[in-house]
C-alpha cells in the first residue's frame, strides 16, 4: 500500500507562484510513475504532468512552459513547480501513483491518489 500526502496549495494572484509536493510512504517510489492532476467544478479530472521512474515527463499543452514536474527519490518525495499561474489554473490538485515505471494519460491507469490540494488563483 502507497499513501500519498500533497501539501503547498493555497491562494495566490495571477502571475505568482506555487510549488506543489507530494509525499509518499513505501520503498518502492522510485519504481513507480507520477502524476499530477487537477479537477475544478463541474470539470473532468484531467492529468497537468507526469514523470516516468525514469525521469521522462509530460505535461498537458495547458501548462506547458509554466509547469514543471520532478521527483526526488531519496526523499519519496514529488513536486510541481507552477509559475507564471492563471485564473483558469484554479483546482483541487491530486498527486497519483502509477503501479509501473511508465506514466499514463488516464486517470484510470493510476493505484494510487492524495487527498489533493486547493489551488486558487485570483485576477
Amino acid at each position: 500500500q502507497v499513501q500519498l500526502v500533497e501539501s503547498g496549495g493555497g491562494l495566490v494572484q495571477a502571475g505568482d507562484s506555487l510549488r506543489l509536493s507530494c509525499a509518499a510512504s513505501g520503498r518502492t517510489f522510485s519504481s513507480f510513475a507520477m502524476g499530477w492532476f487537477r479537477q475544478a467544478p463541474g470539470k473532468e479530472r484531467e492529468l497537468v504532468a507526469a514523470i516516468s521512474s525514469g525521469g521522462y515527463t509530460y505535461y498537458a499543452d495547458s501548462v506547458k512552459g509554466r509547469f514543471t514536474i520532478s521527483r526526488d527519490n531519496a526523499k519519496n518525495t514529488v513536486y510541481l513547480q507552477m509559475n507564471s499561474l492563471k485564473p483558469e489554473d484554479t483546482a483541487v490538485y491530486y498527486c497519483a501513483a502509477r503501479n509501473g515505471r511508465v506514466y499514463r494519460i488516464s486517470a484510470n491507469e493510476y493505484d494510487y491518489w492524495g487527498q489533493g490540494t486547493q489551488v486558487t488563483v485570483s485576477s
